[in-house]
């Protein structure tokens, strides 16, 4: 039995996947040899048992060694790497051509002595020896993406060679400390919008947090999502990540609103006025019934186009011409509303790709083709503007896609449908978290040469001042929960982490954008230590970095940080204090009673120690009014003043959260974002992780409009200071 467990492990090694990782505690837990069994199967091992693993070892180093090279190289700063090829012995002489194609100008050409290389290993594989050797680095030539073919008389292979910088982007001398917002775009209104966010309403905020000296405006994913049947509104499922989400696109800016009597028409009518005030007084966003309304004013704005012809219509054109896949994302979302299920349930013609002209309707098709178009102008005309002024939209890129979305059925090869990404239990998701999307497949997203992960990256980094990469760990290594297997039953996959910092650091280059990597959590040391080496900020967030520690309950952010109190998968900064959040971990049965009261006492150790860390450092004073954090079970009384140890704080949360946000604009982070809800003390949280019916995730609009809150003179003079703050330690 151990000796079918290590050629398990063996087998697992071979594929990328890890046998064991270290939990939360310290301690070290395995893989079960079931789990191990289906995610190597997902991966494509030719394994149902364990009987099956000493063939598919003996088949995983055939293929390897029968391979001349790897998919894919990096050349740091434009040195080009020895490119390590393996050959049978008998096959090492002779010459081997390596033909290099950039982007754009000449091929060159260079032939090497096989016979001259240095050999590195060898290797016998069913009676075959093998030879590694090296081929010596072609030079140094300019960033960018390079095909290297190599050839010998009887082998030949091909890579992509991607000659990047090792840092990040970051502008040359400009140590300035910024600040800006972070509002989820469905949850603000105005008075001309239709109860909820949209492009023209993030453009309003920018101005208003523009005015006041920020130069960021961050929201969540903005990414296509299904709205109506299938459903999911959920900004980190999307359908796409390549593709925008309509419901931001505000029709009114449009080119065709202002010459479309039937949209005028139906905007006028008594039933939809009454319905748009439904809209904007309900306090939950129904994206049903708002996306069935824009889908009306879509489909007339582009009937209108369509038989208009003219200009419009021939940009219609040229932008479908530059971007060809945008036709089958309307395509596939026509069949989709024409079917109504999601794609694993069409008929197979349609589920594996081919759709004819008659499989869909072609208003939903135009529909689809026409919003895609609008949103992008919509986009492209705010980030402009945001770059005119040396300030940038702070997007935010998703882990996953949703498992029946477009780019799941457009490129089924990159996805393992049979396993789910997620993470491994913690202190609070003691059973870990199924996240439900289905991972990439590393070996195939190299051997597509990137193709589809270059067009996720560049479609938000053509609009991005600053790109968020969530769950930035899963460069590295994603946990993966094989398809009917509990959360917990997972393993660790590892991918091609210096290749996707290489793209990353490039395009970051190409499209002038910082990269932000959102390393929350347990996070292993050798991630942060790839972030600082390639100048990706990391990410700093007060609830996550508080920790019982008399008088430091805080540590100093680091310079190359982005700075945050909160998150929005996190309560808000009032319902922290108020541990609001305790009781909904209770109710969710998270938490039972007693570890609710443990949890309960812990946070009123931190949050006095914050107190009194902060009074410490002069930025709060001892006010006379105050709010009591905690409840009878943490056992304290209620004093004036923090003489013992479950004392309350004589001080309001408000006063805390102002306090906070002060310390850190006074900070070394180099970029600060203040949640805007914060700014009103907000309870209600925009996510409450581990959940979907249970809570009202990603409904919950903004309790005031966009107006009330730009005309507020107590939001005006805390941004006011913070600017100040971050304009003083420069």
């Amino acid at each position: 039995m151990a000796a079918a467990q290590n050629q398990l492990r063996k087998l697992a090694g071979l594929y990328g996947v890890q046998a064991s990782y270290t939990e939360v505690g310290g301690r070290r837990r395995g893989a079960s040899a079931e789990s191990l069994l289906r995610i190597l199967a997902a991966l494509g091992a030719p394994v149902q048992s364990i009987g099956d693993v000493p063939e598919a070892i003996r088949l995983r180093q055939r293929e390897w060694w029968g391979r001349l090279c790897e998919p894919a190289a990096v050349a740091w700063e434009g040195n080009c790497p020895e490119i390590e090829i393996r050959l049978p012995e008998g096959q090492g002489r002779g010459v081997i051509r390596a033909t290099l194609r950039p982007e754009t100008g000449e091929t060159k050409t260079f032939d090497f002595q096989l016979a001259d290389l240095p050999v590195s290993d060898r290797a016998e594989v069913e009676g075959t020896a093998y030879v590694v050797k090296r081929l010596p680095g072609l030079g140094k030539f300019p960033n960018g993406y390079y095909q290297l073919r190599l050839e010998t008389e009887q082998i030949d292979g091909e890579l992509l060679l991607i000659s990047a910088p090792r840092k990040a982007f970051s502008p040359e001398g400009d140590a300035a400390r910024s600040w800006g917002i972070m509002a989820p775009l469905y949850a603000i209104h105005s008075a001309g919008s239709w109860g909820a966010g949209n492009l023209s309403d993030l453009a309003s905020l920018w101005h208003w947090v523009d005015g006041l000296g920020g130069q960021l405006v961050a929201t969540l994913p903005m990414l296509a999502a299904f709205l109506d049947e299938p459903f999911d509104p959920s900004p980190y499922a999307p359908v796409s990540r390549r593709f925008w989400n309509e419901f931001y696109a505000d029709p009114r800016q449009t080119a065709e609103f202002a010459r479309c009597p039937a949209v005028q028409d139906l905007l006028n009518s008594t039933a939809i006025q009454q319905e748009l005030a439904d809209f904007r007084r309900e306090r939950l966003i129904d994206y049903r019934r708002q996306m069935a309304l824009r889908r009306q004013v879509f489909d007339k704005l582009a009937e209108c186009c369509f038989t208009e012809g003219g200009e419009r219509l021939g940009a219609l054109r040229a932008f479908t011409a530059a971007r060809p896949e945008v036709e089958d994302y309307a395509r596939f979302r026509a069949v989709t509303d024409r079917l109504q299920k999601p794609w694993p349930q069409w008929p197979a013609p349609l589920r594996d790709g081919r759709i004819q002209d008659g499989d869909y309707d072609l208003r939903d098709y135009r529909r689809h083709l026409y919003a895609q178009w609008i949103v992008q102008e919509q986009m492209e005309s705010l980030s402009a503007d945001l770059r005119r002024r040396s300030s940038g939209l702070y997007l935010d890129l998703p882990l996953g896609v949703h498992r029946h979305g477009f780019d799941t059925w457009r490129c089924p090869d990159l996805f393992a449908f049979s396993a789910s990404g997620g993470a491994p239990p913690d202190s609070v998701f003691t059973q870990g978290q199924d996240w439900d999307f289905a991972p990439l497949r590393p070996e195939h997203i190299r051997a597509d040469g990137y193709r589809h992960v270059l067009d996720v990256f560049r479609g938000l980094l053509r609009h991005a001042g600053m790109l968020r990469i969530d769950h930035v760990m899963g460069l590295h290594r994603l946990y993966w929960i094989p398809e009917g297997m509990p959360a917990a039953d997972g393993a660790f996959v590892r991918y091609p982490a210096e290749e996707l910092y290489a793209l990353l650091c490039l395009e970051s280059h190409r499209h002038r954008a910082w990269i932000v990597g959102e390393n929350l959590g347990t996070v292993p040391a050798y991630v942060n230590a790839a972030l600082r080496r390639h100048a990706v900020h990391r990410t700093y967030v007060v609830q996550y970095e508080l920790a019982p520690r008399p008088g430091q309950p805080l540590n100093v952010p680091e310079p190359h940080a982005v700075a945050a109190v909160d998150t929005h998968d996190m309560p808000p900064f009032t319902a922290f204090w108020n541990g609001a959040d305790l009781d909904d971990l209770h109710a969710l049965g998270l938490f039972d009673k007693s570890g609710v009261a443990a949890e309960r006492a812990r946070r009123w150790t931190i949050l006095a120690q914050l107190v009194e860390f902060l009074r410490t450092a002069s930025y709060l004073g001892k006010e006379a009014g105050h709010s009591c954090p905690a409840t009878e079970e943490a056992g304290h009384s209620c004093l004036a003043e923090p003489t013992g140890k479950n004392a309350c704080p004589p001080v309001s949360p408000e006063a805390v959260y102002a306090a906070v946000i002060s310390w850190l604009a006074a900070s070394p982070a180099q970029h600060l974002l203040i949640t805007l809800e914060d700014l009103w003390s907000e309870t209600q949280p925009q996510n409450t992780p581990g959940t979907s019916d249970q809570r009202p995730n990603w409904r919950v609009k903004m309790r005031y409009s966009l107006e009330e809150i730009q005309q507020n003179p107590r939001f005006r003079e805390l941004l006011a200071q913070v600017d100040q703050l971050r304009h003083d330690g420069v």
